[in-house]
């Protein structure tokens, strides 16, 4: 069994039915997924469901981002203020840190951003180094 998720474009159209993606597309958005989240046998995340999940909300964040650019929808963040009268619009990210602020663009990448907090921190433990030294 190897320590890699393999990507099943079945599973994900499954998943995600309302983004509309073709198979190359989808191939390369999980490459993608992968150099954001890495998909080796060193990966941080060892349980390959939880992986595998990650890395298709990844997919599904990527091809979200991908159709409103084809769409020209060229806009970076969520709109803060609008107006109609000779159309107005202002973007902005709201109180978010800077690694946050691409992930919120989409419910996706929220999500990712928000299931993978365990994996951004780290707990130090300072203790007695095992170092005897005679003199």
């Amino acid at each position: 069994m190897s320590n890699i998720v393999e990507l099943n474009i079945a599973k994900w159209r499954e998943l995600y039915p309302n983004i509309t993606a073709t198979d190359a597309q989808l191939e390369m958005y999980f490459v993608e997924a992968c150099m954001i989240l890495n998909n080796t046998e060193h990966s941080c995340v060892k349980n390959l469901k939880e992986r595998e999940m990650l890395l298709y909300l990844l997919m599904a964040h990527i091809a979200i981002l991908e159709n409103n650019v084809a769409a020209g929808n060229n806009s970076v963040g969520r709109a803060a203020n609008a107006s109609e009268g000779s159309v107005s619009i202002s973007l902005d990210y709201g109180t978010t840190k800077n690694a946050e602020k691409w992930y919120i663009q989409t419910p996706y990448g929220a999500k990712y951003w928000q299931l993978t907090v365990r994996y951004r921190s780290f707990l130090y433990v300072i203790g007695q180094m095992p170092i005897h030294v005679r003199r």
